[in-house]
């Protein structure tokens, strides 16, 4: 018996080094992969431990440098202090990474421009390294602040943050069906819309169709695959709470020609005059303001558009305009209020009606409230 357990323990010995060993042309084999997508990784230094049950791959002072994965073509690199991949030797199907903060980001070598820390921050991977069936990333704490020169100025924060990814039909090589879900906890972003700049708690879920493969390439490219496809992307489930005012969603977007969001989201909110004081309506309402200055109190909002709603309420009833200019909440509100429906959500009274996306302008009935980037 003594015997029997000194072998057993030879022979596991033997395999976990012989798996240790090929770490290094897996890592590789998987670089040069991600390279091909646009991706490149680099390690300052890598070790191999967690003998014998475990295989623990430490990377010092990685660093990320992502091109072409935007319209814009920037490059990007990230830097971090550290991340440990653990996988069971017994079953490789299921890897965990571990990422060490700070993290810099920067432009081809410029001075960084974001930075970023976190008290927890994770990934996971089901199935094999090179077809993965689930991918999630998980952060606990975030913080990300924007640099302009010697100025850095909070840009993210949140109490946690989860995103998961897995394989819904199809296979990695073809037509890949993708759902994902998002769900942040006191979330908030500072300096791109004011809707979003108080914390908020959101649950989204949506499916991704129109994929040609999981083939290394950039996003970009990819999005042109999708729309020449006319792959769409499904809300399923969409929550968003901040305060009070509560907000869900569901309908479908496709991509244009052109690279921009097309389709048309059905929304019911409560508490809508909350979001009209937040979209600087108010403001807008308030006089004569030119453009310039709605682009900085109220961003993707055109006074143009503001004024036809007012122009409308005119033709309903004459005068009513100018009351809505002397009370501009409940003007705009009741505005808007003619273009959905009364209705009830989570046992509170809301109003439901059309988000429209149309080459990438987000309307609310006659009103612009943003304006997407294009995806290539």
């Amino acid at each position: 018996m003594p015997g029997l357990v000194l072998l057993l323990a030879v022979g596991w010995s033997g395999f976990w080094f012989y798996a240790a060993s090929h770490v290094d042309e897996t890592f590789d084999a998987w670089r040069t992969r991600e390279a091909r997508s646009g991706r490149v990784y680099e390690c300052a230094n890598r070790s191999v431990a967690g003998f014998p049950f475990r295989l623990e791959v430490s990377c010092d002072n990685p660093s990320v440098t992502l091109t072409s994965q935007t319209a814009s073509q920037i490059q990007l690199t990230a830097r971090l202090k550290d991340i440990l991949v653990l996988a069971q030797v017994y079953d490789p199907t299921k890897i965990i990474a571990e990422f060490t903060g700070p993290v810099s980001v920067n432009n081809k070598g410029e001075a960084p421009s974001f930075v970023g820390n976190w008290t927890t921050g994770r990934a996971s991977a089901s199935g094999l390294p090179s077809t993965p069936q689930r991918v999630s990333i998980v952060f606990d704490d975030p913080a990300f602040d924007r640099i302009s020169g010697a100025v850095q100025t909070p840009l993210l924060r949140a109490k946690h943050l989860e995103l998961h990814t897995r394989l819904l039909e199809g296979s990695l090589s073809d037509k890949p069906v993708v759902e994902s879900a998002l769900e942040v906890t006191a979330g908030s972003l500072q300096g791109l819309h004011p809707v979003l700049a108080a914390p908020f708690d959101a649950d989204i879920r949506a499916i991704l169709r129109g994929l040609n493969d999981f083939a290394p390439k950039p996003w970009p490219e990819r999005f042109r695959e999708i729309q020449a496809a006319g792959g769409r992307l499904d809300f399923t489930q969409s929550r968003v709470q901040q305060g009070d005012t509560i907000a869900v969603a569901a309908g479908s977007l496709g991509i244009t020609p052109s690279g921009y969001l097309n389709g048309e989201l059905t929304m019911t909110v409560v508490g809508l005059e909350k979001v009209v004081a937040q979209l600087g309506l108010d403001k807008l309402l308030a006089g004569d303001v030119p453009q310039s200055t709605v682009d900085r109190v109220a961003p993707g909002v055109s006074a143009q558009d503001v004024n036809k709603v007012i122009g409308a309420l005119d033709r309903m009833i004459p005068g009513l305009g100018n009351l809505a200019r002397k009370n501009v909440n409940a003007g705009v509100t009741a505005g808007i209020n003619m273009l959905g429906q009364e209705t009830r959500l989570e046992g509170k009274p809301a109003r439901s009606f059309p988000l429209r996306f149309t080459d990438g302008v987000v309307s609310l009935g006659p009103l612009r409230v943003a304006q997407t980037p294009p995806l290539f």
